[in-house]
């Protein structure tokens, strides 16, 4: 029996699927299998994987229709995986050969340990490096996440998972399939937010860890979910909704309780003040937030009269150039 699972759930990223499947087998850490997902793309993904499937390290399942989560795939490979751990190696990312080992290492060590990530470089479309992925981060905490660290989860979640994802991709994380069998798998009715829920369930059962040193490599291009999801307003409403779930199960001090509250107002107030998304959509984001932000009018003011501001101030730049013209 394998040590490690790795599971590679793809949908349509041919261009990127080779060097993701390399990066895997070629890991310094050997004890592994490969679980190769296809959510019935139309590219020549399925070409590209069907080339592995003689590696006897490689198992390859392919969707005849597309099952329209994300997160069903992690979950359907879970059910498939041998593994004592879990590393979900998205399919347009790809990682340091030492990735496993050192994320391994720490499991083996410390059994409490539900998680182990490590810090990612962002990479663009054709795989520049463009900074690191925590880089939304550095509000919350600005050195925290430059070095290793262990840290109880819960307190984890009181401190940041409340505010925000602190994992900022999935590609960075082994976990141990006996927990994320515990707390339930991913949720399938979660389009984005699948991933910072399930942390927060493992986190909540044990203790975490964290490496310093940048040994995944996250790619954002125009393709990915998320930015998909942001243009109907979904990590809105799926952000606000995680943070109401969280606060039923941590309590906060009163100013990160405050921060929680800021940074959802971040994702949500562009929504609600936006008249091209639907009045049922807003209005049900402005109720959701009225009801976990005793201020969240309030948010909704300064972003208001700034955009009012910017239509007057256009407005009357267009008056004032049709009039020199016409003066002219």
């Amino acid at each position: 029996m394998p040590a490690v699972s790795v599971i590679v759930p793809n949908y349509n990223h041919a261009r990127y699927l080779r060097q993701r499947i390399e990066s895997v087998l070629g890991q310094t850490y050997r004890d592994f299998e490969v679980i190769l997902l296809d959510d019935c793309s139309t590219d020549e993904s399925r070409s590209i994987l069907s080339q592995y499937a003689t590696n006897p390290r490689v198992r390859l399942e392919i969707n005849e229709e597309n099952s329209g989560s994300p997160f069903k795939q992690w979950n359907k490979g879970a059910r498939l995986a041998r593994g004592e751990y879990i590393w979900i190696a998205e399919s347009d990312d790809y990682a340091d050969e030492r990735l496993l080992e050192r994320l391994v290492g720490l499991l083996d060590a410390e059994p409490e340990i539900t998680f182990a990530y490590c810090r990612s470089w962002r990479i663009t479309r054709d795989g520049e490096r463009d900074g690191f992925a925590d880089w939304y981060l550095a509000d919350l905490d600005g050195r925290r996440w430059s070095a290793d660290f262990r840290a109880d989860g819960g307190e984890e979640c009181r401190h940041y998972f409340v505010s925000n994802n602190s994992v900022p991709n999935a590609s960075s994380v082994v976990f141990r399939k006996a927990i994320f069998e515990r707390v339930g798998g991913a949720d399938e009715r979660l389009r984005v937010c699948g991933d910072w829920k399930l942390w927060v369930l493992m986190a909540l059962e044990g203790r975490i860890a964290y490496v310093g040193e940048p040994l995944n490599y996250y790619r954002e291009h125009d393709a990915t979910v998320r930015n998909n999801a942001q243009q109907t307003g979904l990590v809105a409403m799926e952000h606000l909704a995680m943070v109401r779930w969280m606060l039923e199960r941590v309590t906060p001090t009163p100013t990160i309780m405050e921060r929680a509250r800021f940074w959802a107002s971040v994702h949500w107030t562009p929504v609600v003040l936006n008249r091209r998304v639907p009045f049922g959509v807003r209005w049900g984001l402005l109720s959701s937030a009225m009801a976990m932000d005793p201020h969240a009018v309030r948010r909704l003011i300064r972003p208001a009269l700034a955009s009012v501001r910017l239509k007057v101030t256009k407005e009357w730049r267009l008056f004032r150039e049709r009039f020199e013209h016409r003066a002219l």
